[in-house]
């Protein structure tokens, strides 16, 4: 069965992308909560519209998404954590603490899908991760771990 999602479903597709799902997660889940609606030729039509107002609404935030990517390049976050006499951490950093050190320290919201680790954190030291900040943008954020 396709669909064209209306908004981003993990593991499925981001907003407005046309994909094939089985037939009852379509009609049973997806349609019903209104994250999709059937993929025909009338909705295909409708669609093409709506990506086309979407794409004008995202060169609109470009400016806005540039700034926020040198504020974002130009500092660096620190995060604490647990560690042993070692220097390795119980556990690991993943995107969810950065995103609440970036709200914390920069007061920027950042969705935690948007932050892409580069490898796993599990020692103290320096380390860069990449932030989506607009479709077309990313910025480097620079994080230390230090230990609480």
């Amino acid at each position: 069965m396709d669909i064209i999602l209306l908004q981003d479903v993990d593991k499925v597709g981001d907003k407005l992308d046309i994909v094939k799902v089985k037939p009852g997660y379509g009609r049973n889940f997806l349609i019903p909560r209104g994250l999709a609606m059937v993929a025909n030729a009338t909705n295909r039509a409708k669609i093409d519209e709506i990506k086309s107002k979407e794409a004008e609404l995202q060169a609109g935030r470009l400016d806005e998404a540039k700034v926020l990517a040198a504020k974002i390049e130009a500092a660096t976050i620190k995060i604490g954590a647990k560690a042993g006499e070692s220097g390795k951490i119980f556990g690991s950093v993943t995107n969810v603490q950065l995103a609440a050190a970036l709200k914390d320290q920069l007061d920027i919201d950042v969705e935690r899908k948007n932050i892409i680790l580069n490898d796993e954190v599990k020692e103290l030291g320096s380390y860069e991760a990449k932030v989506k900040v607009h479709p077309s943008l990313s910025a480097t954020l620079k994080y230390e771990v230090a230990a609480d």
